[in-house]
């Protein structure tokens, strides 16, 4: 092993390098909540429920009408230690081990950074209602942007150089080939020509697009049956909820699991509305079913979606409760799996990456390391029964959804 990554200090800063350079969804998130956690002088434990700004109706007249304050949050919890672990024999330290950076450190920081990201994506399918394209379609011309752009201003999102759209390798190939010549610049095309990637640092149709290897992919639930809404009225009319429950019928008459979690559902006559307006975006509001779910002998089935339906009050999101006996639509073809795109505000997701303790500090060889939001352990330790030096390099962290109305699919192929 080279001299150089004996010192600790140094070995965990070269880690930290390598991971931050090949993060894409966890630099392009919101981390101002991560300080929080593992303060020396007041520990909050594993949790912070991250505040969402209350919100407020418009009244006519000269009558006062006042609105209850209600300011709501979302849990960010810190749930996820992911490691990777090594282990050389002294023989192999002495003889064989060259050139450590480039063939040992190096791939496994890189496997590191694609499961924090590819965590943050999971995460995002199962929070994410909003979905744009066609299932079994790879994008391949501007209108999906269009389209994506559009989803985003329904819901408010910011015009302010912060959106973002990360996508597979099948949709990158179609995409790059289709708009190589809209609208870009000679430079933007000459790179994208090139490196067949889209450049992530320049706005192509507001957007500054990437290509990601962990985009998730999603396989619908079984579904079966004709499935319809059961009971008239559902959802709330004032506060605010993160998921509610919708009662359904008419699923095939057995007891089996009909929904994954992550599945994308309307309802007939629930259309989304804008969240300052409250005028309907003419569009049926999807929703992200929460929790696997399945129906009964009689076909009966009760699923659980975010965001809650909120029919009225400043958290109002839909413009009527689903129609009884209405259409229940799953978005896919039974256990059918497509790749899910990733559109989203730096604001949607929120990532929490906390400084470990060392344990050096209790005796051995190993640092802890911070820069830019990101923080590595590492830690290394002989056998003497076996002769062998086990090094491990541990990161601690936490994905939330605070505003996924800021943040959209894309299925695809």
């Amino acid at each position: 092993m080279a001299n150089a990554y004996q010192n600790p200090v140094m070995y965990t800063d070269e880690c930290l390098r390598v991971l931050q350079n090949n993060i894409v969804l966890g630099k392009r998130v919101s981390r101002k909540h991560q300080m929080e956690f593992g303060k020396d002088d007041m520990k909050i434990g594993d949790t912070l429920n991250i505040r969402r700004p209350a919100q407020f109706t418009v009244n006519s007249g000269a009558s006062f009408s006042a609105v209850d304050y209600t300011e709501t949050s979302i849990p960010l919890v810190i749930n996820s230690q992911k490691h990777v672990d090594t282990t050389f024999t002294s023989s192999d330290l002495t003889l064989k081990v060259q050139d450590f950076s480039n063939r040992i450190l190096k791939p496994k920081m890189i496997r590191l950074a694609q499961q924090i990201d590819f965590d943050g994506y999971t995460n995002a399918k199962n929070t994410v209602g909003n979905l744009t394209g066609t299932a079994g379609t790879s994008p391949n011309n501007v209108s999906f942007l269009f389209d994506i752009g559009k989803k985003l201003d329904d819901f408010a999102a910011p015009r302010d150089g912060r959106r973002y759209l990360a996508i597979d390798q099948g949709t990158n190939a179609s995409q790059v080939a289709a708009l190589t010549g809209f609208f870009n610049s000679q430079g933007l095309v000459s790179q994208q020509y090139e490196d067949g990637i889209f450049v992530d640092a320049t706005n192509t149709i507001g957007l500054k697009i990437g290509m990601s290897q962990n985009i998730n992919r999603h396989t619908v639930g079984a579904l079966g049956g004709t499935p319809v809404i059961n009971g008239a009225a559902q959802g709330i009319t004032a506060g605010w909820a993160n998921t509610g429950s919708v009662i359904t019928n008419g699923w095939t008459a057995a007891a089996a699991q009909r929904l994954n979690a992550g599945d994308v559902v309307t309802f007939a006559g629930c259309n989304s509305v804008n969240p300052i307006t409250k005028q309907s975006t003419g569009s049926l509001m999807q929703f992200v079913v929460t929790a696997n779910a399945s129906s009964d002998g009689a076909g009966n089935l009760t699923m659980t979606v975010s965001p809650a339906i909120i029919t009225a009050g400043p958290f109002q999101n839909v413009s009527a409760s689903p129609t009884n006996g209405g259409a229940v639509t799953v978005n896919g073809t039974a256990a059918t799996s497509y790749a899910r795109n990733l559109a989203w505000h730096e604001d949607a997701f929120e990532l929490a990456v906390v400084r470990m303790v060392n344990l050096a500090e209790f005796g051995g060889w190993g640092a802890v390391r911070s820069d830019s939001g990101f923080s590595l352990r590492t830690f290394r330790q002989a056998a003497i029964s076996t002769d062998t030096v086990g090094t491990r390099v541990d990161a601690l962290y936490g994905w939330a959804t605070p505003y996924p109305e800021q943040a959209s699919q894309q299925v695809s192929a």
